[in-house]
């Protein structure tokens, strides 16, 4: 389920998304969403009897020479292991994905007509089409419908046309339909769906679990169709103009943070906007290619200020952790909705209420 939030080949070279900590065989019992593993988030999740922890940023973000609880990356470590807690980390493979990070933090916004700020890759697009008999469409249909892909607004698309399909079952068959050496007419249902590529080999499980022959007929077809452009960062329209200063306090009161600066005249009038969430300073000039008004994101350096300046383009810095702790919530909806589909409502999800921003503002004199 994670992996599909999260798909783990949209992860950046540089990146160590996955399981952090942990064994993968061990069977969840509950979940607790956080941004990151800190002493606080670890012991918030075992008191809350939550043995998987999933946040955003790696606990094992470089590679380690060796594991020591003189650290404090090594006691955590220790901690977790000792109290059977796996750490889940969905990074920038979350920031790119759809419905992903900055898809949220653009819903949070109110930015409309999203489309991609820097493409790093193109969704792969392929038909899966498969017949079966038709009184048992409806079980494959529903087993297949999860791995389809979203179509604008629309999900669980499918198309179904009548046919017949003929078959005779040879020495050693074991036919659900007919008799060895007699030739077969049956009353088929040609069901056809559109999935991501990197989806295909689940979706095949599936249909070799659900349908009903011992030999399944199916086709797949790549197609030329293009797919969701895969982005770091997006660019939206404001549903209606506002200034810069407008603008950037509405953002701080969204995102509930205190620390928010931003660069330009404060009567700039805005219209498109730009946002990567964390640190994303490093697509200023890809935003100043898209022609966009303003650049929301965090960590911006003082010459990355400059630069904007000189480039006449405004820039939000709204913070590295509070354009990314609306994460946690997003997060936990969508795993809340996919493990009651799937029947595990014993399974509670729950958010870490404890992390905050480890700036703090001293207010002026």
């Amino acid at each position: 389920m994670l992996n599909k939030i999260a798909p783990p080949h949209l992860a950046e070279s540089w990146d160590n998304a996955g399981l952090q900590v942990g064994d993968p065989g061990q069977e969840v019992s509950g979940v607790m969403v956080a941004l990151e593993a800190t002493e606080h988030t670890v012991e918030s999740a075992l008191a809350s009897s939550c043995n998987l922890l999933v946040t955003h940023h790696p606990l094992i973000f470089k590679p380690l020479a060796s594991i020591s609880a003189a650290t404090p990356q090594g006691r955590l470590i220790k901690r977790a292991f000792s109290a059977g807690l796996n750490i889940f980390s969905i990074h920038t493979s979350y920031d790119i994905a759809g419905d992903g990070l900055n898809d949220v933090l653009a819903a949070a916004l109110g930015l409309q007509q999203l489309r991609a700020l820097k493409p790093v890759s193109t969704q792969e697009l392929v038909k899966l089409v498969v017949f079966v008999p038709a009184d048992h469409l409806e079980p494959l249909r529903q087993a297949l419908v999860p791995w389809t892909v979203q179509q604008g607004a629309y999900c669980g698309c499918s198309f179904a046309a009548s046919g017949e399909g003929t078959f005779t079952p040879l020495e050693g068959a074991r036919p659900f339909i007919g008799s060895i050496g007699m030739a077969e007419r049956v009353a088929e249902q040609r069901l056809e769906l559109l999935l991501d590529r990197s989806n295909l080999s689940r979706a095949i499980k599936a249909l070799m679990a659900t349908h009903p022959y011992q030999e399944p007929a199916f086709d797949i077809y790549p197609l030329l169709n293009q797919g969701r452009i895969h982005s770091l960062g997006r660019i939206g329209t404001l549903a209606s103009p506002m200034r810069l200063a407008e603008f950037s306090a509405m953002t701080a009161r969204t995102l509930s943070t205190q620390t928010l600066r931003y660069v330009g005249d404060p009567c700039r009038i805005l219209r498109t906007v730009a946002i990567c969430s964390g640190s994303g300073a490093s697509l200023l000039r890809d935003s100043l290619r898209a022609g966009v008004d303003a650049l929301v994101t965090g960590d911006v350096k003082y010459h990355e200020a400059r630069e904007a300046e000189e480039q006449g383009i405004a820039l939000v810095d709204a913070g590295h952790f509070a354009t990314e702790i609306i994460m946690t919530d997003a997060v936990a909806g969508r795993l809340r909705q996919m493990l009651d589909l799937a029947g595990h409502t014993a399974c509670g999800v729950e958010v870490c209420r404890m992390e905050r921003d480890p700036f703090h503002l001293i207010p002026p004199t």
